[in-house]
């Protein structure tokens, strides 16, 4: 029974880590033209469907997915961002703090 509880006890440790890697943040509603034109100006990947529209970038001025805003239609805009950020609005969402490594 010992031989089991280590590695359950490694899967909860590292879960728990893993969790604080990655944030989701609200930021209001914003239109799909407000986040195209922000996400063009960052260098992101804008997306828009039936669901909602949506901006990625690499959080360093290119499309990726490290940094990405997806505002569902008639929901509020959410961030998702790595580390202990807290986006405040569109552009700190989707750009890294200069001279952050990511």
């Amino acid at each position: 029974m010992r031989s089991l509880a280590i590695p359950f006890i490694f899967i909860g440790i590292f879960g728990i880590s893993v969790s604080s890697f990655a944030r989701d943040v609200s930021l209001g509603k914003h239109s799909a033209e407000e986040v195209k034109g922000v996400c063009e100006k960052v260098g992101g990947k804008f997306s828009q469907d039936a669901t909602g529209h949506y901006c990625g970038t690499n959080c360093h001025g290119g499309p990726g997915t490290d940094c990405t805003v997806g505002c569902k239609t008639g929901q509020t805009c959410i961030a998702q961002v790595i580390g202990s950020r807290r986006p405040t609005t569109l552009v700190n969402a989707l750009e890294a703090p200069s001279g952050s490594p990511r």
